[in-house]
């Protein structure tokens, strides 16, 4: 179903869409870091929820690239954009109630997720929250206009967007902070708005005439019972494993700040640098949530494996790449974020120990992607919550509480939940799989 000429077409808007997501991120921190340690700080806790909120975002989206792909692999695109409509209703729905949380409790949230830190690391950290969770509505809308389009293998919508938003975002931060001196509000405010642009934007192109799936209308967002629950079927679980696992992120970022200022600038430069060895996989996951969903949908049972293990091979070639250049030039790259002394030892540190242990990571979080493809989410889920609590968040309490080991440990800790994770999906990765329906069986056998 997919020759080499086209998975390229697919993947490579992925992988470019997926380099600027994470340069923006850097922008942001680098810019940040002129502010000093404290600001760098206060984004990086914000960060932390944002990231559980958008992933649980992510999630389920994905559910609705799945089923819109098996659709369309059944020639059914009637029902495919049936499903969009649906996924429009539910995230944006959510969105909405969480952007209100976020903006009446962001103090409280704060105080009760990383406790008594530093007054001024708090103050930057409640501007950054307010001003993020307003934008969420409107990422709700940018990632299910994303999601269809992706269903229907146009992955260029996106990455054209997403070019956008970092032009929008870098320059409203120059301007911003270096300008107008607006400190931490100067990070936030363009965010807001590159995110507010590209959602209607993206919203706009979805209506085309051109595209074979799109929303025609009010009518399409009306609830419908069996489309949500074959949405939800994979959304549900993959949101319940997002929302743990950025949740034991959230605990683990909690047992950072209690090392010190040194400790959580640190851990923050060091996480942003090391998502670039994410970017393959993350581009490649979203890739296979198509091309398995489309196989799977079509009956292709050994075409849609196929793709999984081959998209797997090249997500080995992507990192062996990244993690050398991270490995030779950490020094350099970690200066880059005008970190001194102890935090600059530790971010260091950091990022060989991550670079290294990269090696597990494709088996580890690409190979589920093929199983919420053939409908297996809550599999992953169950996985997932099983070793990030048993081990990544179990094993850094102790090191970090009993032991009283440095921010190091936090990762050899993630380290063993990679591990572990390997060894049980290889062994669920067995011939035959053929998942279970959410849509109507093909007539193929």
């Amino acid at each position: 179903m997919y020759d080499n000429k086209r998975l390229a077409k697919l993947l490579l808007p992925l992988v470019i869409e997926q380099l600027l997501i994470v340069l923006v991120g850097m922008a942001d921190v680098l810019m940040v870091a002129t502010l000093g340690e404290a600001a760098v700080s206060g984004v990086s806790l914000v960060d932390a929820i944002n990231n559980l909120i958008l992933q649980v975002l992510f999630a389920m989206t994905a559910g609705g690239t799945v089923i819109c792909a098996q659709f369309i692999g059944k020639k059914d695109n009637r029902k495919a954009a049936n499903v969009g409509g649906q996924l429009f209703f539910i995230t944006v729905v959510s969105m909405v109630i969480i952007s209100i949380l976020l903006l009446v409790g962001n103090h409280a949230i704060l105080s009760l997720i990383f406790g008594q830190v530093e007054e001024n690391v708090m103050d930057n950290a409640v501007i950054y929250m307010a001003l993020t969770a307003v934008s969420f509505p409107f990422l709700a809308i940018y990632h299910s206009s994303a999601a269809v389009f992706r269903a229907m293998g146009n992955t260029k919508i996106s990455m054209y967007m997403s070019l956008l938003m970092n032009i929008l975002n870098i320059s409203g931060n120059a301007f911003c902070i270096f300008g107008l001196k607006m400190g931490v509000m100067g990070v936030g405010i363009p965010t807001a708005i590159s995110r507010m642009v590209a959602a209607i934007i993206i919203l706009l192109l979805l209506q085309s005439k051109k595209n074979p799936l799109r929303i025609t209308g009010l009518s399409d967002l009306r609830p419908n019972r069996a489309l949500l629950k074959s949405v939800l079927a994979i959304g549900i679980p993959n949101s319940v494993e997002s929302a743990l696992f950025q949740f034991g992120k959230l605990i683990l970022q909690s047992l950072v700040s209690t090392l010190g200022t040194p400790s959580i600038a640190a851990f923050a430069v060091a996480s942003n640098l090391v998502t670039y060895l994410y970017l393959p996989g993350n581009a490649l996951g979203a890739g296979m949530l198509t091309i398995v969903g489309q196989c799977y949908g079509a009956g292709e049972y050994k075409q849609a494996k196929y793709y999984a293990k081959k998209l797997i091979i090249i997500n080995y070639m992507m990192v062996a790449i990244l993690s050398a250049i991270l490995i030779a030039g950490r020094s350099f790259f970690v200066s880059c974020y005008q970190l001194t002394g102890l935090s600059a030892s530790l971010a260091t540190g950091l990022v060989l120990s991550h670079s290294v242990a990269m090696i597990l990571w494709p088996l580890a979080f690409l190979l589920p992607y093929y199983y919420r493809a053939i409908n297996r989410a809550a599999f992953t889920m169950v996985v997932a919550i099983v070793t990030m609590w048993l081990f990544r968040v179990g094993l850094a309490w102790i090191f970090i509480r009993i032991f009283h080991k440095n921010v190091l440990w936090i990762w050899y800790a993630m380290f063993v939940d990679w591990v572990f994770r390997v060894i049980i999906y290889i062994a669920a990765f067995r011939p035959g799989d053929r998942g279970r329906s959410s849509v109507s069986s093909p007539e193929k056998p």
